[in-house]
């Protein structure tokens, strides 16, 4: 009888504590997704020092983080190196960067920025090839969805994404431009990526309400 005791008692402290762990796993994600909501809007439009901060606090709580409120694939190490970029911060950008393409291959705004990074630092081919292979795979990743992916209809209806995408393609593939300009539409490319996902969350909204994509009522 004793015995069948201690182990009633163990079965319950056991329970405690995975139901505590899932408790605080659940703490934790609320606020990792927090500050890097919180962060979003100053990378894109703000000051990128400010969305650095939140960013790093996120990894810091959960380093194997992805944001969750898109199908958009992104890490926290990806935002922490984007924001490293944005703030002229190369070196801790690449190394950000890179961090986040090792846990997840398929952040493909991790490998754009990569490659600015390298194109910037002197390594212009390689960088190039990056840029160019994360500009590939968005593009296929946005006619994907849209073909098999419920929410594909809401991301880039326009196609304006992918023209962007194809004319800095061209110019790769022409290789007579100026490196500055290249990159200079590629950072913004980026950041319309990230407005994308906000967009979306409108659409999605307006949709729900009876209006479709574009505007026009079904």
């Amino acid at each position: 009888m004793e015995a069948k005791d201690r182990l009633a008692r163990r079965s319950i402290f056991a329970s405690c504590i995975l139901t505590l762990g899932i408790v605080l796993g659940g703490c934790v994600a609320y606020y990792v997704a927090g500050e890097v909501e919180r962060g979003r809007p100053q990378l894109i439009f703000g000051d990128p020092k400010v969305a650095l901060a939140n960013f790093q606090r996120a990894a810091q709580m959960d380093p194997n983080f992805r944001y969750n409120f898109s199908i958009l694939s992104e890490g926290v190490w990806s935002y922490v190196g984007r924001a490293h970029y944005h703030a002229g911060n190369l070196p801790e950008a690449r190394k950000a960067l890179e961090s986040d393409l090792s846990r997840y291959g398929d952040d493909y705004l991790a490998r754009l920025y990569l490659g600015m990074v390298l194109a910037r630092n002197g390594s212009r081919e390689q960088g190039l090839r990056e840029i160019g292979s994360a500009l590939k795979s968005l593009n296929d990743w946005l006619d994907y969805i849209e073909q098999y992916h419920p929410e594909g209809i809401y991301w880039d209806p326009g196609k304006e994404l992918r023209a962007e995408i194809q004319s800095q393609l061209a110019m790769i593939k022409g290789k007579e431009f100026q490196l500055p300009e290249l990159i200079s539409r590629t950072e913004i490319l980026g950041k319309k990526f990230e407005e994308e996902i906000d967009l979306v969350r409108r659409y999605k909204r307006e949709s729900d309400d009876g209006d479709s994509p574009d505007g026009s009522v079904p």
